[in-house]
This record gives structure tokens, sequence and C-alpha cells, in this order.
């Protein structure tokens, strides 16, 4: 099993809106390294879902239901893939940004390293502390 973030603003698509929905496919994503991300995501991965730009916490728990495949949103015969991810459960507490950043267990996370990424990989014990830190 691997571990993910997903980045999501949450005025465009919210924690909220994919418990709404029950399963969503992660489209849209443009860049090249977020896509080879998601061509490496296996059906039941974890993933924690980010509140990206104006919250800038990790409200969520969410399972990749289904593989890589083309991105709908896309130029037919592109290269860019979506998953479908489908939510497993609110973090009790929210972790924010700041808590990630003055946790010295989390220095080399992803999520710091490369900032701009939408779609990153999480090693098993940074997607451990951040769950022991949403629980409250």
């Amino acid at each position: 099993m691997n571990y993910w973030l997903v980045k999501s603003e949450p005025e465009k698509y919210s924690w909220q809106d994919f418990l709404q929905e029950g399963r969503t496919d992660w489209t849209g994503v443009r860049n090249y390294q977020a896509r080879n991300f998601l061509q490496q995501m296996q059906p039941q991965d974890l993933v924690l879902f980010y509140h990206s730009v104006s919250d800038k916490e990790v409200v969520g728990v969410a399972e990749v239901v289904a593989p890589a495949a083309p991105d709908a949103t896309a130029e037919a015969g592109s290269s860019w893939v979506a998953v479908a991810l489908a939510p497993r459960e609110a973090l009790p507490q929210p972790v924010s940004l700041a808590q990630i950043k003055a946790d010295e267990r989390l220095t080399q996370i992803a999520l710091l390293r490369q900032s701009r990424l939408s779609v990153m990989p999480l090693r098993p014990e940074e997607f451990d502390i951040l769950l022991a830190l949403g629980a409250g």
C-alpha cells in the first residue's frame, strides 16, 4: 500500500463536496510530476485530502478505488490521467499547514518541499503522524 496527499481549493471542490458525491474522478491535473504520481496510485492506497490556498489544512482520508485512466476533462489522446477516489473519514481535527511546519518529524514531507504540486506521495510514517495529529 502507498500513501498520498491530494490538494484542492475548498472554494472549488471541498471535502464536503467530496462527501456529498461519495466518489470522484480526480481530474484536471496538468503537471507532469503530479500526473506520474497519479499513474502510480493503486486501489486501496490511502490519500489525505488537503484544503489548499485558503484553509491550508488536511481535512480527511480517502481511498483510491480505481487506478489511473484517461482524464475525461483532457483533450482526447493526451497523456493526462485521473484516478477514482472515495472518502473514508474526516479527520476529527484538521491538521493545519502551521502544525505541519512546526513538527520536526515532518521536515521532509513533500508538502513543504514541493508545495506547488497537487498530488504527492507520503512516506508511511508521515501519513501516520498526520493521522495522529488529526486525531485531536
